[in-house]
């Protein structure tokens, strides 16, 4: 086996994980794990060979952009203090931890490769975290908080492991220097995350075609983390800004067709991305076993020492923060999205699991000092990361499900009900209202209007089937049912007209792009 089919196998998996996952009731990350270590337990599939420096450019933007479709600016704002705790300052927590235990039981360690080891093990990874949760319908509050703790915490994690890796590398250390890196860091990334966001927003309107549009979209990740690392800035900051400008200014609400196109592109993108990404952590395991030929004992007993760490440390920093973050929450008075219980607060704990970016930083240690040295304890280090990502990918992953079913920790159903009621009846209003503006500027005969009408008031229910009840109109049963039969009847109707224009493709003198532009058009009128 090449490397070429090792590549078509990782995406193979990533597409069959999700329906495999679902059934068993298991994340879809982890299982892609699980087979990279099958795969690279066989002698027959080659070691991979992707250049370390490489690993995240080009796993990264991609996954980042299609994790922030998925929020908001306003949710990252209203949820801040929650996520700083998280993502800031327990990386920082969690890093310094780990260096002053990895510096104690690892003989001859330097301090600042025991920080470069804390950095590159603190943070959890967004998309295990996103996949995991999203899986197991646990509420939206900790979905938010684990979405922006796993989006921000890479930003934080990452700059401190460069800081460390340069006092490895060059034998010195300034604090100062090393504080004012960070702040440029995250200044640079800030000016390029804003430019190129709002550069694309203005190129989208050029392009107008949605095809062009969404591919836009795919190159503007890259761009935006080259862009900003060339620049010494974060990458990862710039790519999380440039998608959020991106999500709150460059959606038109009218682009039915852009939206669809591009939500169906994103998810495929975000699963084979996602597959392959945690099928490279089990397939580098074979660095992991080769260093520890002969030291089995020895390393284990650090790497479990360093996972009881990293463990530990985040449920001893959780409990106190929930508690601070309840009592300023008591005196907001907006709803900030926070842990309720105990419970809901181990259920955090153990969806800390580490991912792509740990393994990326891992295997981007240098080989050399300055000086020309090796770098002190360079197969150690790796050893032991490789040890703290698969034990909290794999065995947190796999008995997450498990503590989530028994702890009972489930969204709440109702309250999202609620609320996708009400945007129902925000919807059907805006029809009504604009109908009725219509009406002021123009002449409707009595019966269109009252048809406009009724249609107005489908649009709700179209969202919300039990709008009706809501609404208590004199026969609302009836309209509802008659709306779902018409629906039903024009669902058949679509697909005859679909099956009669798609059996034209194969005709002798048809033209496949015409019937492509029909079929479409009867696509998007089938999803109104």
């Amino acid at each position: 086996m090449d490397q070429l089919a090792l590549l078509f196998v990782m995406l193979l998996g990533a597409v069959v994980s999700v329906p495999v996952g679902d059934r068993l009731g298991l994340p879809a990350p982890v299982l892609m794990t699980l087979l990279g270590i099958v795969l690279a337990l066989l002698e027959f599939v080659p070691n991979v060979s992707v250049e370390p420096d490489l690993i995240l450019p080009l796993l990264l933007p991609p996954l980042l952009y299609a994790a922030v479709r998925r929020t908001s600016w306003r949710q990252f704002a209203a949820n801040r203090r929650p996520i700083f705790l998280l993502a800031v300052a327990l990386v920082f927590v969690t890093s310094v931890c780990v260096a002053v235990v990895a510096n104690a039981i690892v003989p001859g360690l330097p301090i600042a490769a025991a920080v470069a080891l804390g950095a590159l093990v603190a943070p959890p990874d967004p998309v295990a975290a996103t996949a995991v949760a999203g899986q197991l319908g646990l509420p939206r509050r900790l979905v938010s908080i684990l979405e922006g703790e796993g989006l921000f915490n890479d930003v934080t994690a990452i700059v401190l492991y460069h800081v460390a890796i340069a006092a490895a590398v060059s034998g010195t250390f300034s604090p100062w220097q090393a504080g004012l890196d960070l702040v440029l860091s995250a200044v640079v990334a800030l000016l390029v995350g804003l430019a190129l966001g709002w550069g694309a927003n203005k190129l989208m309107d050029l392009l107008g075609d949605a095809t062009l549009q969404i591919g836009l979209t795919l190159l503007v990740p890259y761009a935006s983390y080259v862009l900003a690392e060339e620049l010494h800035g974060s990458g990862v900051l710039a790519v999380l800004v440039t998608a959020l400008f991106l999500a709150e200014y460059a959606t038109d609400a009218d682009d039915v067709l852009t939206r669809l196109a591009g939500h169906t592109f994103w998810d495929v993108v975000d699963t084979l991305v996602t597959g392959v990404a945690f099928g490279l952590i089990g397939l580098e395991l074979h660095n992991a076993i080769r260093t520890a030929s002969g030291r089995w004992g020895e390393l284990l007993g650090w790497a479990a020492a360093i996972v009881g760490v990293v463990v530990a440390v985040r449920l001893l920093w959780l409990l106190p923060a929930s508690w601070l973050t309840k009592r300023l929450h008591a005196r907001r008075d907006y709803d900030e999205e926070i842990p309720v219980g105990w419970r809901e607060t181990v259920v955090m704990w153990w969806s800390g699991m580490r991912g792509v970016a740990s393994v990326a930083l891992a295997l981007a240690i240098p080989l050399e000092t300055d000086s020309g040295a090796p770098f002190p304890d360079r197969d150690e280090i790796v050893f032991i990361a490789f040890g703290v990502i698969m034990a909290t990918l794999v065995v947190q992953g796999l008995t997450l499900p498990w503590l989530v079913k028994r702890l009972g920790v489930q969204a709440d159903t109702e309250r999202e009900k609620e609320f996708e009621r009400a945007l129902a009846v925000r919807a059907a209003k805006a029809a009504k209202r604009r109908l009725r503006e219509i009406e002021a500027v123009e002449e409707l005969p009595e019966e269109l209007s009252e048809q406009l009408l009724r249609r107005a008031f489908d649009i709700g229910v179209r969202i919300s089937p039990g709008l009706g009840e809501e609404e208590r109109r004199e026969g609302h049963e009836q309209r509802v049912r008659r709306v779902k039969r018409v629906r039903r009847i024009q669902s058949e109707m679509l697909s005859a007209a679909r099956h009669e224009v798609l059996a034209a493709r194969s005709e002798a003198g048809a033209d496949p792009e015409v019937v492509d532009r029909v079929l479409r058009q009867l696509d998007v009128r089938s999803l109104r």
